[in-house]
């Protein structure tokens, strides 16, 4: 596995990367363009179902690319939690689904392929991309007026894994069949509304459906790394951060991240409820680390300038977690040094005293500070105050602000 993106501007230069990125683009309109998409009739005419060659294509795209990344990912090249995921928002995205697909009728276009059209000059193509332009203009001046729907229905990273339980092999087949069968029944629709022969079709389609199939059983037989495996090529890289105690922050670099509001603090605290209860820090959210993996994708989608500081009792509990964090490809993520009895010895005030008894010495990952009641963050040491205390230490927090969403659509 590739611990870190392949960076290409660091590689060859702002200019040639640049170079890449238009030949890319370039190629990409081409190939659009010899296959008819700049002609709206014949990307109108799918829906009447009498040419389908526009779904086909992008169907086969769309299979072809989920096996290549999951190929790539099972065989250790790809990390695909480093793969940005558009965030679902459920009914606004359905109710834009719509919109664009009356669209698409009406013009005879999607955005990509108007794009295409433009290019060639096409009339109708640049009235559907002016069309398009007054659309945003539209959708810019009045999103606020109905902001609540168009943010609601809110899922965040949201897979076909997620939604049925299913290891991402069996969800590979299944979808690879779903194309094959799609994709036949496409050309019988064709036969019966566009009177076309599909014995006249190329009998490669019939090898290429055979290697897909193949392609999506041999994804499952390999399976997808767990988080084991990632940490175990991860660690010649990372492990050095834990040896020389990189990523273990002083409570004091903690405090002062309370009261840095350029960043987005979440504190995971991955101890007991029971311990949770007696006492936690201010907004820290009590996750058991067998309940980590299922946050994952949550805490992939945090935004960019999010910090994440793991806490348990002492660092033994939050250094695992802070391992399966990091083999999932979750950015930013720290530890706090000496965990909650260190957070204590450094902040607790009398009135937390009052609370205890005497600090016992008690065993690894075991609360050192008896309470005869449940705080909770209900008490000064829970969020200390800020003027009250200055500390000299190493800096460790570095935020890495090289994550970000890419854009995607249609064509």
């Amino acid at each position: 596995m590739i611990p870190f993106p392949l960076h290409l501007e660091s590689l060859l230069g702002k200019p040639v990367t640049y170079l890449v990125f238009l030949l890319i683009g370039f190629l990409f309109g081409y190939v659009l363009e010899i296959s008819g998409f700049n002609h709206s009739p014949s990307l109108a005419s799918q829906f009447y179902f009498k040419d389908l060659r526009v779904f086909k294509v992008f169907f086969t795209a769309i299979v072809v690319g989920m096996l290549l990344l999951f190929l790539s990912s099972a065989v250790g090249l790809l990390d695909y939690n480093l793969i940005w995921v558009n965030p679902t928002y459920l009914w606004s995205g359905i109710v834009g689904g719509l919109i664009m697909g009356v669209g698409f009728i009406l013009g005879g276009f999607c955005p990509g392929t108007s794009l295409v059209a433009l290019a060639t000059l096409k009339i109708d193509g640049i009235f559907f991309v002016l069309g398009g332009l007054v659309g945003v203009f539209i959708f810019g001046e009045t999103v606020d007026s109905y902001k609540y729907f168009f943010n609601g229905s809110y899922y965040g990273r949201l897979t076909l894994m997620d939604v049925f339980n299913l290891p991402a092999g069996i969800i590979v087949i299944l979808v690879t069949l779903m194309a094959v069968f799609m994709l036949w029944g496409g050309e019988q629709l064709e036969k019966i509304y566009g009177k076309k022969d599909p014995s006249k079709a190329p009998k490669a389609r019939y090898y290429g459906a055979g290697v897909l199939v193949l392609a999506a059983v041999t994804i499952a037989i390999i399976g997808q790394p767990t988080t084991a495996d990632r940490w175990n090529k991860l660690e010649s890289v990372r492990g050095g951060d834990l040896t020389n105690r990189e990523v273990y922050i002083h409570p004091g670099e903690l405090l002062d991240t309370f009261h840095d509001h350029k960043l987005n603090l979440v504190m995971i605290d991955v101890r007991s409820e029971a311990d949770y209860n007696l006492f936690h820090l201010l907004d820290a959210e009590n996750i058991r680390p067998d309940e980590i993996p299922n946050s994952i994708n949550e805490l992939i989608a945090l935004p960019a300038n999010s910090v994440i500081v793991v806490m348990s009792n002492d660092e033994v509990t939050s250094t695992d977690v802070w391992k399966t964090l990091t083999a999932q490809a979750v950015p930013n993520v720290y530890i706090l040094s000496g965990g909650i009895n260190n957070w204590l010895d450094t902040f607790a005030t009398p009135f937390e005293e009052g609370f205890c008894g005497e600090i016992t010495e008690a065993g690894v990952e075991e609360l050192h500070y008896e309470f005869d009641a449940a705080l909770g963050s209900n008490c000064p040491a829970a969020y200390p105050d800020h003027d009250e205390y200055h500390f000299d230490y190493e800096k460790k927090i570095k935020l890495d602000l090289k994550r970000a969403p890419v854009g995607g659509g249609c064509g």
